[in-house]
């Protein structure tokens, strides 16, 4: 078994002084630990992985650019922790934004949404009127509304009132229905 390497500070002598031979053969050999880590640990797919250790690396590199590193053995954990953050963060916005391609579907242009709220609100406004109705006439009008193509013979055979009265039903209840809507609409 070969021994992993745990002390990179040879790493942030190498990026201080500008050594990039050094730098390459140490990155070469760290970064895909770091990517490892994140797929294994973490869980992210390999490309994600990918991106999440090189912006790490790009924000480890400016803190070892402004001599803000401290403690440079200890160099390998920092960039294991700035990876993880890192995808946890690209992981956060991920989800943010995750939608599922059925949300899609079903997109409307402004005109349609608009007529859609007008349709709801006038389906709401009907069911509160239908609502105030007596349970006999709601039964009645209801009739119409599930069947639209419903005759007044139906309606006569539904029932069992005269041609005359079932038109003369229909049309009082569409009419309570009608001042009603408008009083409701206009609140």
């Amino acid at each position: 078994m070969t021994n992993v390497r745990v002390d990179y500070s040879e790493l942030v002598e190498a990026l201080k002084k500008g050594d990039d031979a050094k730098a390459g053969e140490l990155l070469a050999e760290v970064i895909p630990r770091l990517q490892d880590y994140l797929c294994v640990v973490m869980n992210a797919k390999p490309t994600e992985a990918r991106e999440c250790v090189q912006q790490a690396f790009l924000d480890v590199f400016e803190q070892i650019r402004r001599n803000k590193i401290k403690e440079s053995k200890y160099i390998f954990s920092y960039l294991i922790k700035s990876s993880r953050h890192e995808y946890l963060r690209y992981a956060k916005r991920q989800h943010k934004f995750d939608y599922d391609d059925e949300s899609f579907e079903d997109v409307y242009e402004p005109a349609q949404q608009l007529n859609r709220l007008l349709d709801e609100e006038r389906q709401r406004i009907l069911e509160e009127c239908l609502s105030e109705l007596r349970e006999k006439s709601r039964k009645f009008i209801q009739f119409f509304i599930d069947k639209p193509d419903a005759s007044t013979a139906d309606a006569v055979k539904e029932f069992e009132y005269s041609s005359a009265n079932v038109r003369t039903k229909k049309s009082r209840i569409l009419s309570r229905l009608h001042h009603c809507y408008k009083r409701k609409s206009t609140e």
